[in-house]
């Protein structure tokens, strides 16, 4: 039978599990002892309700077997499948990442384009229900994943790009956004956006004018985010045989810096956003969530897919009838016993009972000698 495990991490909490296990059980020892010290053995039958000890061991093992019940179903174990149809809302979304050499800078960590990566894994994340698609770019465009709502699909998809994905060396900004204009399936106004992944640089391929022509005739808005040291820059790591070495021309050494100015006019000409990431870590969920996601959403063909059953309510069923049973254990009237035999403490003084001790004498009233005459 095929299983899967939504949140197999989780499993982690039955070792609190064993921790409040056997802290109980220390509990329980140490009360033992203490009553052994209290009393001789052949009072202690009569000082410990035999029967509430026993309730107590089962009403401390039920709550653990719930504890653990409760864990499995944190696990969210899941077997058998079952086809379903569900309706697809949302927009539709490009990534233009800038794969050229420049983007191997490592000011921002591990890389540009590693940070990249992560940056759209991050942003992917937050989704449910939009189209996702890639763009590549450098001298040359391609697309390289067309519009898809398999996003772990797509996150696997990202792992093995790099520059070697583009032969022709550059930066293309203004065929990139043409190309990605052109990779939405929808063809009504709106519900569109594009998200520009790069460092900036571009040779003259008049990027903003081709952003202004996508908002105005597809409703297509742009957002940008700038990867790169704005100040200083970085040196461009280049492939050789004698080890560390850097991208030169005409012997000198070349920095790339971010060109944060261009990023922000193709934003605003497009009525989108720009996000100068920089070299430090932003979170682009909480991104996606303030800008990308308030645009307005249509409908997509309803999808049907095979999916696991989830079974986690079974393993919650268990723990509710588990603790359940232990509270009804736990107030359930106990016997009790009122012979002196079964109790060494007075019914009606609270005090121990009297008893006679035996001398060997007999009691005997003096009689009074008759007065003399």
């Amino acid at each position: 039978m095929e299983i899967e495990y939504g949140q197999l991490e989780n499993l982690n909490w039955l070792w609190l599990v064993a921790a409040i296990g056997i802290v109980v059980a220390c509990a329980i020892v140490w009360h033992r002892r203490k009553l052994m010290e209290f009393a001789t053995p052949n009072l202690l039958a009569q000082l410990v309700n035999r029967f509430g000890l026993t309730r107590k061991l089962v009403s401390c093992s039920l709550s653990l077997l719930a504890l653990v019940a409760i864990v499995i179903g944190l696990v969210d174990i899941r077997w058998g499948k079952t086809w379903r149809e569900i309706p697809q809302k949302g927009i539709e979304v490009i990534f233009a990442l800038d794969v050229s050499r420049s983007m191997l800078a490592e000011d921002a960590t591990p890389s540009r384009l590693g940070r990249a990566k992560q940056d759209i894994k991050d942003m992917v994340s937050e989704m449910a229900g939009d189209r996702v698609g890639l763009v590549l770019f450098a001298g040359d465009v391609r697309q390289h994943v067309p519009l898809t709502n398999h996003y772990e699909d797509f996150k696997q998809s990202l792992d093995e790009i790099g520059p070697h994905n583009i032969e022709r060396g550059g930066s293309n900004l203004g065929e990139a956004i043409r190309v990605a204009s052109r990779s939405f399936l929808e063809k009504t106004a709106d519900h569109k956006a594009i998200v520009l992944i790069t460092d900036g640089e571009d040779h003259e391929s008049r990027p903003i004018e081709a952003a202004k022509e996508a908002y105005e005739q597809a409703g297509v808005r742009i957002f940008t985010v700038g990867l790169g040291d704005l100040k200083q820059g970085a040196r461009i790591p280049a492939q050789s045989r004698r080890g560390e070495s850097y991208v030169e021309h005409q012997g000198q050494q070349v920095w790339s810096k971010l060109d944060g100015k261009i990023l922000e006019e193709i934003a605003t000409s497009s009525s989108g956003a720009y996000i100068p990431a920089g070299t430090k870590r932003v979170d682009m969920g909480a991104v996606y969530r303030r800008f990308i996601a308030g645009i307005a959403q249509q409908n997509f063909e309803t999808a049907k897919i095979n999916a696991f059953i989830p079974r986690y309510h079974w393993f919650l069923g268990t723990a509710l009838g588990l603790l359940l049973l232990d509270f009804l254990i736990s107030y359930w009237p106990r016997n009790s016993t009122s012979s002196v035999e079964a109790n060494p403490f007075s019914s009606t003084t609270g005090t121990p009972a009297a008893s006679k001790i035996s001398t060997g004498a007999t009691d005997t009233k003096p009689t009074q000698q008759p007065e003399a005459a």
